[in-house]
């Protein structure tokens, strides 16, 4: 075999793996998006609001619904947990679960999950629908609807 047939055969088999082992776009898109989750939670288990916070889009625009109550704007919803969330025991810990992400372009995701509390005492929990979009290249969420099971 010729050293030109050699170099082709090994640069097809480079690229095989490289597109074996790279995530498709929505992949990744998905995986950022778990990351904004997950980043959340870390920051709530920390007693962390406000870098909770941070996978909000810190916008006018955003959209809170929970306990019957709509709440617009990344301030008005920060202050809206510190309030209900004041102590570290309040916070308690939190998990997401079953989490269900649909990308609906490449901007657009709605995502689809359970979250827990855990506290002494009691285990509040329910299930949230998310709207996140990509904003400045980051995935963030502009909507929120919290129901609770209790």
């Amino acid at each position: 075999m010729s050293w030109r047939a050699s170099l082709a055969g090994a640069s097809l088999s480079l690229a095989v793996a490289a597109c074996a082992t790279a995530p498709s776009p929505a992949e990744a898109d998905i995986a950022a998006i778990e990351t904004v989750l997950t980043d959340q939670a870390t920051a709530w288990n920390a007693g962390d609001v406000r870098g909770f916070m941070a996978g909000y889009a810190q916008s006018e625009d955003l959209r809170f619904a929970s306990g019957g109550t709509v709440t617009r704007g990344w301030q008005a919803t920060l202050d809206r947990y510190l309030a209900r969330y004041n102590t570290r025991e309040k916070m308690g810990t939190l998990d997401f679960t079953d989490l269900e992400i649909e990308l609906l372009g490449p901007d657009a995701a709605v995502i689809h999950g359970h979250w827990q509390l855990t506290r002494d005492g009691d285990t509040p929990h329910g299930l949230f629908t998310l709207i996140a979009r990509r904003i400045d290249g980051n995935w963030q969420i502009v909507s929120d609807t919290t129901t609770s099971a209790d």
